[in-house]
């Protein structure tokens, strides 16, 4: 099998697999965790790392916002299902910045997470991980919008970076902004970054304590994350109140 062959079939196969990765930083925190020396982090150094940690996760959440609320319906934008779904291509908006905005987001959303860790050398570790795994993805992905838009795909490609925005490049989005496409769909990526900061705390109370404490901020962060996403997931399978003409 030729090398970009294989690297598309590799890519196609992770793209399909790409809900686990949550599921991999869990398991790979809690050693991480175990062995973390925090003795050079005063309360000081906490509380910035901490808010950092959160900025971080929240502009990872702000750029996904930006690309869904701002795409239409059967766009190279919503890839949802097991294989590469497109009917036309995005090249406005934040997407006239970088090819790939949901991806940069996915990073920022985990390394959040990851940097809540107060382990610099996890952070540069799953940076690096991140990249070898979406770089598959994003090959793949872009073969098949290569084939299918041939000329309009790569006249956009040759001129938007593939990852890192270029503002300069910005071009208005035909389509304003939906915040019930936001609300529709990214629900459980909040949740689970949020699920993501309480298991690193609850990890690090745990390994310094011996024990578990419930009544803690983080936990009423969940519970109040937790009772939104339920109306929300309500709302969308039981009424038609996100339902727009022209979005997915």
């Amino acid at each position: 099998m030729a090398l970009v062959e294989s690297f598309e079939k590799s890519g196609n196969w992770l793209f399909r697999y790409r809900g686990q990765i949550p599921v991999i930083l869990f398991v790979a925190a809690v050693p991480v965790v175990y062995f973390t020396d925090l003795s050079w982090l005063d309360s000081s150094k906490k509380d910035i790392l901490t808010i950092t940690a959160i900025l971080l996760s929240l502009l990872g959440f702000l750029v996904r916002a930006i690309a869904i609320g701002t795409t239409p319906m059967g766009t190279s934008g919503r890839n949802t299902k097991e294989g590469q779904v497109a009917e036309s291509l995005n090249t406005k908006g934040i997407y006239s910045m970088v090819r790939h905005p949901l991806y940069l987001g996915n990073y920022f959303m985990w390394i959040g997470i990851v940097l809540f860790t107060f382990n610099f050398s996890f952070i540069v570790i799953v940076s690096l991980l991140f990249w070898l795994y979406y770089e598959r993805i994003m090959f793949a992905e872009e073969r098949f919008l290569e084939r299918k838009f041939g000329d309009a795909y790569m006249n956009w490609a040759t001129k938007t970076p593939a990852f890192f925005p270029c503002i300069r490049k910005y071009k208005r989005n035909e389509l304003p902004l939906s915040y019930k496409s936001i609300l529709k769909r990214e629900y459980s990526g909040v949740l689970a970054t949020v699920v993501g900061f309480v298991f690193i705390d609850d990890l690090r109370r745990y390994f310094t304590f011996g024990t578990f404490e419930i009544n803690t901020t983080a936990h009423w962060v969940l519970i109040a994350t937790l009772c939104v996403v339920i109306v929300l997931r309500s709302l969308k399978h039981h009424t038609r109140l996100f339902k727009e003409a022209g979005r997915s």
